[in-house]
């Protein structure tokens, strides 16, 4: 069903080396592909001189050493901080350490909602528990530095605290996991929601932002249209969904396997959680009901 979207997998940025991306923009590549990070999460540098560090990225010393020598000489002004998975948030101790700077974000990590009786978080492994920021953004606050400007745009849906950052003098948006070039986000509960996924979608399609520097792959080129073609994507899988229980499915599992044809094995258990979230957010609407509590083991029907 991806094939309504056109994902651009071309990126030729390599693991540990500063590539500059315009004036005001460079980013280093960490060495952590995987089925979930495409090549690697990407740590930006905004400004020249007085600089911002956007997610710092994972616990790796040598992505820490890569982004300190990208700024050596400059003297970092804030560190910036999408959300707290485990992927872009743990480095930010080291980063801070070297730098003094303070640390902005949205908050710590937290679900979307809270868990259901006898439910088990299965992402518990993926969130950084330990984040604190220096200071909590809200949506509309402004970090300003030496000749650059990022404005915090509140984007729930990928995890409950992630907030996207608007580089107003270049008209460029720094979206996070919310909005990727390569792929669509994973959006899982109970730390993730698709309610909250699909109303920041709608948010971000009418901001005048033109270009999308997402926190892994290459950029996002055409935005507008692209996010057309993401909210048409989840309608379709919604569709899927509400025409298999209208078939007899009762249970994720059946439904994962009948929707998701030649899906990669390593992705299973993420599709399955992609349909609770779809299945959550129809449950909400009094699309589907559910035999209890909404959970990955239990039974959904059509109204």
């Amino acid at each position: 069903m991806a094939e309504d979207i056109p994902f651009e997998r071309e990126d030729a940025a390599v693991p540990g080396r500063v590539e500059t991306l315009s004036p005001l923009i460079r980013r280093i590549l960490c060495d952590n592909p995987g089925p979930f990070t495409f090549k690697g999460t990407v740590t930006y540098v905004v400004g020249t001189g007085r600089v911002a560090i956007i997610d710092p990225g994972p616990d790796d010393p040598r992505h820490v050493a890569a982004v300190l020598d990208a700024v050596k000489g400059e003297t970092v002004e804030a560190i910036l901080v999408t959300h707290t998975h485990r992927d872009h948030s743990p480095a930010t101790p080291a980063i801070k350490a070297a730098t003094g700077a303070p640390v902005y974000a949205e908050g710590p990590h937290r679900a979307a909602r809270p868990l259901n009786l006898g439910e088990t978080n299965v992402l518990d492994a993926s969130g950084d528990r330990d984040f604190v920021p220096d200071i909590a953004v809200k949506d509309g606050d402004v970090v300003a530095g030496t000749g650059w400007t990022l404005e915090s745009v509140f984007t729930p849906g990928h995890t409950a605290n992630h907030m996207a950052f608007a580089l107003r003098e270049e008209q460029t948006l720094f979206s996070g996991d919310h909005v990727m070039a390569w792929s669509t986000s994973i959006v899982a509960p109970p730390d993730g929601s698709m309610g909250d996924f699909m109303a920041s979608l709608d948010k971000l399609r009418g901001r005048e932002e033109t270009l999308f520097w997402p926190g892994h792959g290459g950029a996002v080129k055409e935005p507008a249209k692209f996010m057309r073609a993401l909210a048409h994507h989840r309608r379709l899988r919604e569709a899927a969904i509400m025409k298999r229980l209208g078939l007899g499915d009762r249970q994720i599992p059946d439904i994962v396997t009948a929707i998701y044809e030649g899906l990669d094995p390593r992705l299973k258990g993420a599709a399955g959680l992609s349909v609770f979230a779809h299945l959550e957010d129809l449950l909400a609407r009094g699309l589907v009901v559910s035999d209890g509590p909404a959970s990955l083991t239990g039974e959904f029907r059509a109204v």
